[in-house]
């Protein structure tokens, strides 16, 4: 099966290549959406403010982000848009989400550096790209006018509990020594042999091809739009300005914040409206 696919993955590329190996420029737009899953307290949230929030959730996690690309590098910036707004009465905190975060990739080193911006300060995460095992199939569909392949892999995440409680009696301590709940969770990737550069959208690479669409089971990236040599794109510079953290650092410095986030907004600390924490995937 393994020796069919790169057959007919080689013809494509005979057939219908749409990048040679001269220099060249790409620019994808990719859009993204986020399956919600938020426990609601129907006793203290009416069914008329739970659909306006939900509602709410869902544009704040239809993004859109542009991919440039050439045969090593890679930046990855998602364009600025209007929030929306929140449900009369409400304060919504969204933890780890910015709207001027930059990743940028070298596929030739093989390394990343992402620039996030949260809290009013400004970090810089380095680190190795991850070596993903993927599963050529021979599973074909069409994304606009290119033939994409399938392709899947596996990879273990943390099970994080995303709800809603106005409950004054709750703790909100954790047990540091608990250990965190995984799971392991399937990504289907679609690829073009069409176009020869084994980049991608967001942390996902290391196709023979252009990756045109993912699903991890709550989110989908699919590319909207692909232009080969603009005549203007984004440079690809790797981002320099910001703290330099690594990874297991920058996730601690995120679990104080919230924890210190927990406490503020505790509801005996609320004397005018609600202010609601959401903290998904981060």
């Amino acid at each position: 099966m393994k020796i069919i696919v790169k057959s007919i993955i080689i013809l494509t590329l005979f057939f219908c290549g749409k990048v040679n190996a001269q220099e060249f420029i790409g620019e994808a737009t990719y859009k993204s959406k986020q399956q919600i899953d938020v426990k609601l307290d129907s006793t203290q949230i009416n069914t008329g403010m739970q659909q306006q929030m939900m509602e709410m959730l869902k544009k704040q996690f239809e993004k859109t982000h542009i991919l440039t690309f050439n045969k090593e590098e890679t930046i990855y910036k998602e364009e600025e848009s209007l929030g929306a707004p929140n449900p009369q009465g409400m304060e919504m905190i969204m933890i780890g989400k910015g709207g001027s975060d930059i990743l940028y990739k070298n596929l030739k080193e093989k390394k990343k550096t992402f620039q996030k911006e949260t809290f009013g300060k400004l970090f810089l995460i380095e680190d190795n790209l991850k070596e993903y095992e993927w599963t050529l199939e021979s599973e074909t569909k069409n994304i606009g006018e290119y033939t994409c392949f399938k392709a899947t892999t596996t990879k273990e995440i943390e099970i994080i509990e995303n709800s809603i409680s106005f409950n004054e009696d709750e703790d909100l301590s954790e047990d540091e020594n608990a250990k965190p709940k995984m799971k392991t969770i399937t990504i289907t990737a679609w690829y073009t042999p069409q176009i020869s550069v084994s980049a991608g959208p967001a942390n996902y690479h290391g196709l023979p091809g252009l990756i045109l669409e993912t699903n991890d089971g709550s989110q989908t990236i699919i590319c909207s739009k692909i232009v080969i040599n603009p005549k203007k794109s984004n440079e690809i510079i790797e981002p320099s300005k910001g703290k330099k953290v690594t990874q297991k650092e920058f996730k601690a410095i995120m679990e104080k914040k919230l924890n210190e986030m927990q406490e503020r907004f505790r509801p005996s600390d609320r004397d005018d409206g609600e202010s609601i924490e959401i903290r998904i995937g981060g």
